[in-house]
């Protein structure tokens, strides 16, 4: 499968990627975006099966995406692994059609229960 890691920070995505490989999700194809614009450029032209985005991030927010890609009829699994966490936040995720919605700090452990059930 074809995961795609939406963050602003580099180092972010690089935990994101390492936290996946300890949750035993290394052998998947990760690929990255540094802002939202080229997160949804990337969720529409490479056609990712998972996307893993934060909320804020430069050009469009992780939301302006997810809302945008399903405005197009693009039904791509996403969700948000953010540092921020208000009830509006996850309703508003949810309502759009977020799959899950992790809150950092993270662990492997976290990881394996969200998305074991995703990619198997």
């Amino acid at each position: 499968m074809k995961i795609l890691i939406a963050d602003d920070s580099r180092v972010m995505r690089q935990i994101v990627v390492r936290t996946l490989r300890q949750a035993g999700f290394g052998d998947h194809d990760l690929i990255e975006a540094a802002d939202g614009q080229e997160a949804f450029d990337m969720a529409t032209k490479d056609q990712p099966d998972l996307v893993i985005s934060d909320w804020n991030m430069p050009g469009m927010t992780g939301i302006e995406v997810l809302r945008q890609l399903r405005a197009a009829g693009n039904q791509v699994k996403f969700g948000f692994v953010t540092s921020e966490c208000t009830p509006e936040m996850k309703t508003a995720a949810e309502a759009s059609g977020s799959a899950f919605f992790i809150v950092k700090p993270f662990t492997a452990e976290r990881f394996d229960e969200v998305f074991a059930p995703i990619l198997g």
